[in-house]
């Protein structure tokens, strides 16, 4: 990414220090799907108390939910976003040990410009696309502790979150090493699409979709659930898309292929055929790998919150 010209948001909060060790991504291996429907779990327990939007948390149909869909105007699919050839990665976001002062610093300058870059984004667009003001939230650095917000007990192995509560987003800032070195998806442009999936929550918190979302929650079955989880969550991937589209400066060469390769990578059919050796697309609470990588290329293609609408259209 080019982000050296990019200005820093005043909107983040280094709250790291004040606890030990790592966190990271989390998921890992067992029964279920590994870590997906035990942060599912903790999602519907929360939910009414304000709720929290964690990564990757939700796809499946779910009826009766035109109320939700029509928040946001539905439209036609997007053709396929080209990929580019793979860059290396340039910005001193990724792959960031914990624990070192001039690593952390750079990991923070990155965040920050990803950051403001989001802020007069969507500054921008929500008003012109959905009549909405955007009102900028803060971004949590922590690192090594749990509970570290609004929204309830959260485990530092949830990765990065928002909470619709206090309008906030949480990063751990061990999670980019994890996406790496676990996951084997690096570089700057995935880092910013996490970041960018989580601002895609709080677009949707501005809109209204978390709070219709929230009372149909409570009404349905855990399936039912399930498929809301899984349409919030990619109409955040959409929503991130929608960032990139409207910041073409800021991309490098083989920058997309990073974002999409990071969706695949955390997609709930590649995690449970990992975790489990099997995959049970019921308990599905973010999507598959391939409708992680649609969603977001939606985004990317079309520049418009009104092909997001995950609710209307088929996902």
């Amino acid at each position: 990414m080019r982000l050296d010209d990019e200005p820093e948001s005043n909107n983040v909060i280094d709250d790291r220090g004040n606890g030990g060790g790592g966190g990271g991504f989390g998921f890992g291996g067992g029964g279920g799907g590994g870590m997906l429907p035990m942060l599912f779990g903790f999602v519907l327990s929360r939910f009414g108390c304000g709720g929290v939007v964690v990564l990757g948390i939700i796809v499946l149909a779910f009826g009766g939910l035109g109320s939700l869909g029509s928040l946001v105007g539905g439209s036609g699919g997007a053709p396929t976003q080209q990929i580019g050839q793979p860059a290396e990665s340039v910005a001193p976001g990724t792959a960031i040990a914990p624990g070192t002062p001039g690593q952390e610093d750079a990991s923070k300058a990155f965040v920050r410009r990803v950051l403001h870059s989001t802020e007069t984004t969507w500054g921008r667009l929500l008003p012109a696309q959905a009549h909405v003001a955007y009102v900028d939230p803060k971004l949590v650095l922590y690192n090594g502790r749990d509970n570290p917000g609004g929204c309830g007990e959260v485990s530092s192995a949830s990765g990065p979150f928002y909470c619709p509560q206090d309008r906030r987003v949480y990063l751990d800032t061990s999670f980019f090493n994890e996406l790496t070195q676990r996951f084997g998806a690096p570089g700057d442009f995935a880092d910013a699409y996490v970041i960018a999936h989580e601002i895609g929550h709080h677009v949707q918190n501005l809109l209204g979709i978390s709070d219709q979302a929230e009372a149909a929650m409570s009404r349905g079955s855990r399936a039912q659930r399930n498929a809301i989880s899984v349409r919030l969550e990619l109409q955040a991937d959409c929503f991130a898309g929608v960032w990139a589209s409207a910041n073409p400066k800021l991309l490098s060469p083989g920058d997309v292929d990073e974002a999409l390769k990071a969706a695949t990578a955390i997609g709930d059919d590649r995690l449970q055929q990992a975790a489990q050796g099997t995959i049970t697309p019921d308990t599905f609470t973010h999507g598959s790998s391939a409708q992680r990588v649609h969603w977001l290329q939606q985004g990317l293609t079309s520049g418009d919150i009104n092909a997001c609408d995950t609710f209307k259209q088929g996902v």
